[in-house]
């Protein structure tokens, strides 16, 4: 333990723990034999860590979260697996985070910059890139992929191995049993892409006229009648070019993918929130 991180009375650090400067162990954490702790991360009061695993510089834990513990997997029989969690990540109250089971990459990662909210659950094997958001309530089942600054609406569902897009946004309560492109938004139980991320893309760079090509490509690929094959292929070859486009069609040709794609609905216009625009593309 660094000569500079502070334990509150009431606090459990097991011997063999890493505590970098500058950490702050509030009342009644327990902190297993296995856990990094890099420099100026906070755990709050009342949090559980345990297994390997890694919490990155100036991460911050609320009460009653757990991160690290055992995978709720029939086929885990306690072997070494781990959990990181990056740089100033906030995990707020009774979140839980749980290390990986077998026969995936070995670890639960969640990125750098996240905000993991109350209550929301990341399974065994998930993969979450930097920036992404789970608002209260969220669950993830194992082995969801998460993309850069995606979106996660309070009380939605993810089935296991589902992937979603870099900057992709689920509405709150809604069930994704399927892959989310890129920039996708979806809504509804099942969930159903209504449209593309408009806002989300012109706060993180996007210009006007890319916009333009963004919105065309998405209503070739997913609004146009004809078989979805021909659509890619005609996308392809009229936007291919275009970067934003090129990771739409690269996610999915991935020949990883476990799961079909999310497949095209329509939101009705009383059901539009604020944010929201006619085409259902979200902010």
């Amino acid at each position: 333990m660094h000569a500079s991180a502070t334990v509150a009375p009431g606090a459990i650090v097991a011997e063999g723990a890493r505590i970098g400067p500058g950490c702050r162990i509030g009342p009644y954490c327990t902190v297993g034999p296995e856990v990094v702790l890099e420099e100026g991360v906070e755990l709050v009061s009342h949090v559980v860590i345990e297994g390997a695993t890694r919490i990155g510089a100036g991460a911050r834990v609320l009460p009653f979260a757990s991160i690290g513990t055992p995978p709720q997997d029939v086929k885990y029989r306690g072997e070494p697996t781990g959990c990181e969690i990056g740089a100033r990540t906030l995990v707020r109250e009774g979140a839980t985070i749980h290390r990986a089971s077998v026969g995936g990459s070995g670890a639960t990662r969640v990125g750098a910059g996240c905000m993991i909210m109350a209550m929301a659950h990341v399974a065994h094997d998930c993969q979450l890139g930097d920036g992404v958001i789970l608002a209260n309530n969220v669950m993830l089942g194992g082995h969801v992929h998460v993309g850069d600054r995606a979106f996660i609406g309070g009380g939605a569902a993810v089935h296991q191995t589902v992937r979603i897009g870099r900057l992709a946004m689920v509405s709150g309560l809604a069930g994704v049993t399927n892959d989310i492109p890129p920039f996708g938004y979806v809504f509804g139980l099942p969930a159903r892409l209504v449209g593309f991320n408009r806002i989300g893309l012109l706060r993180s760079g996007c210009g006007r006229e890319q916009l333009r090509t963004v919105r065309a490509a998405h209503a070739l690929l997913f609004k146009e009648p004809g078989e979805f094959a021909a659509r890619l292929e005609a996308a392809e070859a009229r936007f291919g070019q275009d970067p934003l486009v090129a990771e739409i069609l690269a996610f999915i040709r991935d020949p990883a993918r476990r799961r079909q794609l999310v497949r095209p609905g329509r939101m009705a216009a009383p059901e539009l929130g604020p944010g929201d625009d006619e085409n259902g593309e979200g902010g």
